[in-house]
């Protein structure tokens, strides 16, 4: 009984310890190299690294609060569907979008917006991608833990531009029409 208690315990100030870290998260920014994570597409079975999608080749990269949200839905999502040629003439390889949401939903949102072959739908379940790139926001209507809305072009694993929403969710300087490739 005591060797049990012992570990509770244990377990018990680990968990207090990690709760009150004061390690602080640094939002990504022009210059940096993209961390690497795994997100999803289609499936849970489908996983796609972001340190490899962005390997040697220009990556138009993305995201909003939630698919299916009316800003996401009307105007940000369809405009990278609009001009995904354009962009892709310019040099880009690949246009992505990505939301904390689960793999089915994104794959849903994308068939109705006709993305395929045009932007890859990747879903971000547990938000670790928009961790570890400091760009969540606290959404408690959307369901709690969401993206930032931002777009960034990666080159080589690198961010070259990175247009993050002053309110984190409105329909400024991240749409494809705002977005300038170097």
């Amino acid at each position: 009984m005591h060797s049990q208690s012992l570990v509770l315990t244990r377990r018990i100030a680990l968990s207090s310890w990690r709760a009150f870290s004061t390690t602080k998260m640094v939002q990504i920014k022009e210059g940096d190299k993209l961390p690497s994570a795994d997100l999803f597409e289609d499936s849970p079975a489908n996983k796609v690294n972001t340190g490899d999608l962005c390997r040697n080749k220009k990556v138009i990269l993305f995201a909003v609060p939630g698919a299916f949200t009316p800003g996401c839905s009307k105007t940000h999502l369809p405009g990278y569907v609009e001009k995904a040629d354009d962009l892709k003439g310019q040099g880009v390889s690949e246009i992505v979008c990505i939301s904390v949401n689960d793999p089915f939903v994104m794959s849903a949102w994308g068939k109705e917006h006709s993305a395929g072959g045009k932007v890859r739908m990747l879903a971000d379940p547990s938000g670790a991608f928009t961790k570890a790139v400091d760009l969540g926001v606290d959404l408690p209507p959307l369901g709690g833990f969401r993206s930032k809305r931002y777009s960034m072009v990666i080159d080589d694993g690198v961010v070259t531009s990175l247009n993050v929403e002053p309110d984190g969710t409105g329909l400024t300087c991240s749409l494809a029409d705002k977005l300038k490739l170097k």
